[in-house]
């Protein structure tokens, strides 16, 4: 797949979100709208290039280096944004610096042809800053005009840098400060605390609720239980109380592999049971996991049957599915 190119605007938070190494949005406007530039962070894939613009200037050149997933708004933001929604997309980018910064509007005559006629970054007649522009696609051409003549560490780029900021990593910190939470609630008895943290595993009174609705992993069908893992549908990460990461229809029995898929948003399941694959998904990683049949179906080959039905599931689960879809599955 190649790869893409995107155009940041984020005078507010560039110094965290270069420091940090990621971008930052939340996942509607103030008024419950769907933005384009923020439905951007979720379209953005490993590899892509991101030019980085703040103070006039376009100062950085990033590469992506993992998919955007839901996390909190960064605390480092302070008092910036404070009336973002609390919760929004973090997208891992490993960030280089331009030399010399370039100045759009110092290039507006050969930029402004090039720039997309709809959610462009910036004005193409004054080369200003558009209003509620964050990340914008951008062509080629828009890239090599704005790095012609500058320098940047390539190799670093290419290679991705050292970015910290993985899924798992950022999993790991959300959900050891929710555990502290959990631990600090004086609201909640000391049995319920136990259940719940035992459930960010997959473990305790969670997996003995799940077993009790599914007998079998929905992708494999294996029913062994040594081999399944008691998988929350919405993360224990993202539920708001004790009864969510306790409730039995919140939850599914996977295989290990068909658990990490899921877990990361790689594939996901409509009410009826039909098997989602993201379109980022490599065909030949799904083989060699031993998923030949979603391989087959995501790319289209005549063999493969027309629909991957799971089984139906039931009100309570498409609720939790339905959540899973929306900020889990990568699109």
């Amino acid at each position: 797949m190649m790869s893409r190119f995107w155009w940041v605007n984020h005078n507010q938070t560039a110094r965290q979100e270069i420091d940090g190494q990621y971008l930052w949005s939340p996942k509607t406007e103030s008024n419950g709208a769907r933005s384009e530039f923020y439905n951007n962070l979720r379209r953005a894939a490993p590899g892509d290039i991101v030019l980085s613009y703040s103070e006039q200037a376009v100062r950085y050149v990033g590469r992506v280096t993992d998919f955007a997933f839901t996390a909190p708004k960064p605390e480092e933001f302070k008092n910036t944004g404070a009336y973002w929604n609390q919760e929004g997309w973090l997208l891992p980018v490993y960030w280089t610096p331009l030399a010399p910064t370039v100045s759009p509007k110092a290039l507006i005559g050969k930029l402004g042809p090039l720039l997309p006629a709809r959610y462009s970054p910036i004005h193409q007649t004054t080369g200003s800053g558009n209003q509620k522009a964050y990340l914008a696609s951008i062509s080629p051409d828009v890239f090599r005009t704005i790095v012609a003549g500058t320098a940047f560490n390539g190799d670093a780029l290419l290679r991705g840098g050292a970015n910290s900021l993985t899924y798992e990593v950022v999993n790991e910190m959300l959900e050891d400060a929710v555990e502290r939470r959990i631990l600090e609630d004086m609201q909640l008895e000391e049995t319920v605390k136990k259940s719940v943290i035992q459930a960010r595993r997959g473990q305790g009174k969670f997996r003995a609720n799940v077993e009790t609705i599914e007998r079998s992993c929905r992708l494999t069908g294996v029913t062994n239980p040594a081999l399944l893992i008691a998988s929350h549908i919405k993360p224990w990460r993202l539920c708001r109380s004790a009864q969510e990461r306790l409730d039995g229809m919140n939850g599914l029995l996977l295989t290990p592999d068909a658990d990490h898929l899921f877990d990361r948003g790689f594939i996901s399941f409509a009410d009826d049971g039909e098997v989602l694959v993201s379109s980022r998904v490599d065909k030949t990683d799904l083989q060699r996991l031993g998923f030949e049949q979603l391989a087959m179906q995501r790319f289209g080959f005549a063999e493969a049957p027309a629909v991957w039905r799971a089984g139906a599931f039931s009100p309570p689960q498409q609720g939790y599915l339905a959540q899973h879809r929306t900020d889990v599955f990568v699109i």
